[in-house]
């Protein structure tokens, strides 16, 4: 994923945002139910997160890895059985070809390449589900964790958090994967397969008492 976005929500959740002139929007807050940082963690305005990280060591994201395995290769071994039936057809339908009309024939072989086609579009659209799914993960991740990170943010007393590979060098005390990864677990679970997962409440969001 792009550094670019990460930056501009969190900037967007801790600032607001708004035409010239007009009234500045208060920046939502978060509810302090996570303890404040370790003493020795850095004052900086930057902070750094390793987004593949918060994917690849959430709960979340291992349980939707695991789900995404699982659906794998319980596909690939689809595959194998449907391959297989179909060679097996294919060889019977070799056979017919002595004892049949080359017409009939024809029409029974056309018929098979037709059946092929469908069968190996409806696979390969299958495959790509699956792979959409992984990018939906990510998505939905991201959108969980802006709140958590924008409250990190405020806590550090930092201005924006930078995907670490959007970053040169840096000192591993302005890095705050560790810190999303406790708090989106403790938000999330697991919970991979939900159609909508909850976020952390936001102070001043609309909805919100």
């Amino acid at each position: 994923m792009r550094a670019r976005p990460i930056a501009w929500l969190i900037s967007a959740a801790l600032w607001g945002g708004g035409a010239a002139g007009q009234e500045a929007v208060p920046a939502p807050t978060v509810p302090n139910v996570w303890p404040m940082p370790h003493p020795a963690a850095a004052v900086t305005p930057l902070l750094t997160v390793d987004q593949e990280r918060l994917f690849a060591e959430s709960a979340f994201g291992k349980a939707a890895q695991q789900a995404l395995e699982d659906e794998s290769r319980a596909l690939a071994a689809e595959n194998r059985r449907i391959e297989t039936e179909l060679v097996e057809e294919e060889r019977a339908l070799t056979d017919l070809r002595k004892t049949i009309p080359a017409e009939d024939f024809r029409k029974r072989a056309q018929a098979f390449d037709g059946k092929v086609v469908r069968i190996r579009q409806e696979q390969d659209a299958k495959s790509r589900d699956l792979g959409r799914r992984t990018d939906e993960d990510r998505k939905r991740l991201l959108q969980a964790a802006v709140p958590i990170l924008a409250q990190l943010v405020a806590e550090r007393g930092a201005v924006a958090v930078l995907d670490v590979r959007a970053v040169l060098i840096a000192s591993s005390q302005i890095d705050i994967t560790d810190d999303a990864i406790t708090r989106l677990d403790t938000v999330l679970g697991e919970n991979p397969g939900a159609e909508e997962m909850p976020t952390p409440p936001v102070e001043g969001a609309p909805g919100t008492p």
